[in-house]
């Protein structure tokens, strides 16, 4: 005769099932983390690598110019020197009155302002906003040139001290640029010459 029902279960117990859930939480929380932080390195990285290209683009551009007239976002773009994962378009409105404008923004959603220095058109500003901390001193520490002969003519953390060659401040320490850095929404100036 068959035996309908068998005294002995089989399968797994509400408790291993519970501790396989703890098991797969503790390891989805440590991906998380860890994809938040390869995140932040990989958008400071790509700050690096558009500023460097911006500044080089423009100084190029400009090199045979005896000032750096008319530079602005709107000729930045027109020009070419800025890249194409830099412009954002925004249409406002819609139809025959839709509007679009373009503006430049950063691997963080900050703006990027690109402009003549207001004191000396021989100069030309380039500043970096919305930066969290972790990336306002890691990209105002990086070794923006080695001297004056480099073109970078000072750096300033928006709201901290100027630092340049001449104040003997360049390059940014790193003491100097965790006390100048805000945790979050920072804004790093550029001057070049």
């Amino acid at each position: 005769m068959k035996k309908l029902y068998d005294s002995e279960q089989s399968g797994r117990s509400m408790v291993e099932m519970l501790g396989v859930l703890a098991i797969i939480g503790v390891l989805s929380v440590g991906g998380i983390a860890g994809y938040s932080k390869a995140m932040a390195k990989y958008k400071t990285n790509q700050t690096l690598d558009q500023l460097s290209m911006l500044i080089t683009n423009i100084r190029t551009l400009y090199a045979t110019q005896s000032s750096f007239a008319g530079l602005d976002n709107a000729n930045a773009i027109a020009f070419g020197v800025v890249s194409s994962d830099m412009i954002k378009k925004t249409t406002t409105g819609s139809g025959t009155s839709a509007v679009t404008s373009e503006d430049l923004k950063n691997p963080f959603n900050g703006e990027v302002t690109i402009k003549v220095d207001g004191t000396d058109p021989a100069m030309f500003t380039v500043a970096y906003g919305g930066l969290d901390k972790s990336a306002c001193i890691t990209i105002a520490t990086t070794d923006w040139g080695g001297s004056a002969a480099s073109g970078l003519v000072s750096i300033e953390i928006e709201g901290g001290t100027v630092h340049s060659w001449t104040a003997g401040t360049l390059p940014v320490s790193l003491v100097d640029a965790a006390g100048e850095c805000e945790e979050n929404d920072n804004t790093i100036t550029w001057k070049y010459n």
